[in-house]
């Protein structure tokens, strides 16, 4: 009997880049026709914290240089590329299972984001990205006077 290993998100990942591929080929007029948006799809944790939103990423492979963090009109995008070996054949035999090539992901941040103050910092193949929060306006209630 084989056993197999069931890989779900490997699969939806694979889905993602092939759509991504495939609406690419479509908006590009003439232009090339094998540039997909992502080849890989890092995982991330998003975690909201009392004072600020912790953002972790996997990026191992990845040096800080390459790395491309960008807020614009409320959203975070996370860019850069993992440059894979070129000759990975040894006696013929050959098996590739990271991924290698351009990244890119994308999160709406709420209002509360701080854009101003974010900070990233990259160790150990984790990226960080630290979004604080800004202090919450309260509400205050004006007397109406009587003339």
């Amino acid at each position: 009997m084989n056993i197999t290993r069931f890989e779900p998100w490997g699969l939806i990942n694979q889905l993602h880049r092939d759509l991504d591929q495939i609406a690419t080929r479509r908006l590009n007029l003439g232009g090339e026709t094998d540039s997909p948006v992502a080849d890989w799809i890092p995982a991330v944790d998003v975690i909201e914290q009392k004072d600020r939103f912790v953002l972790r990423a996997d990026l191992p492979g990845v040096r800080p240089e390459d790395i491309d963090v960008r807020m614009e009109k409320g959203i975070l995008s996370l860019a850069g590329e993992r440059y894979g070996e070129t000759d990975l054949e040894v006696d013929g035999m050959r098996r590739i299972e990271r991924f290698s090539g351009r990244f890119y992901r994308r999160f709406a941040l709420p209002d509360t984001a701080d854009a101003d103050n974010i900070s990233a910092r990259s160790t150990n193949g984790i990226l960080e990205v630290t979004i604080p929060k800004l202090a919450e306006v309260q509400t205050r209630r004006i007397t109406v006077e009587a003339a």
